[in-house]
């Protein structure tokens, strides 16, 4: 399971490695080019009900931190997809509780 620290919070948000991994590259991206949005997530079962929104901008420090050592493969589909959302107007939408399935029929790259 990864944590994605976000600004001063000392309570991370909880996502899993995989989903992560997309995320980070989606966020870089972005930011990267000085583009704002919003990332939005159902709370994970075993957590509080509801829903959570962040707005993410370059000046709000994040840290990303997988719990695996080595890094993930990254689906190409997923992260055309997850940019797609990113650059909505309803913002990058992720869903915590949904695994990310690893195709072996398309070439993946490694997230760093």
């Amino acid at each position: 399971m990864g944590l994605l620290f976000y600004g001063s919070s000392e309570r991370p948000i909880r996502i899993p490695d995989r989903v992560l991994a997309h995320v980070k590259v989606v966020i870089a991206t972005k930011l990267r080019r000085g583009e704002s949005f919003t990332m939005s997530w159902r709370h994970a079962e075993g957590e509080e009900g509801g829903r959570s929104t962040i707005w993410i901008q370059p000046s709000i420090p994040l840290r990303f931190v997988f719990g695996a050592v080595e890094p993930e493969m990254l689906d190409p589909a997923l992260l055309q997809s997850y940019a797609n959302s990113a650059n909505s107007s309803s913002g990058l939408t992720i869903d915590l509780d949904t695994a990310v399935p690893v195709d072996a029929g398309e070439p993946a790259r490694r997230t760093a």
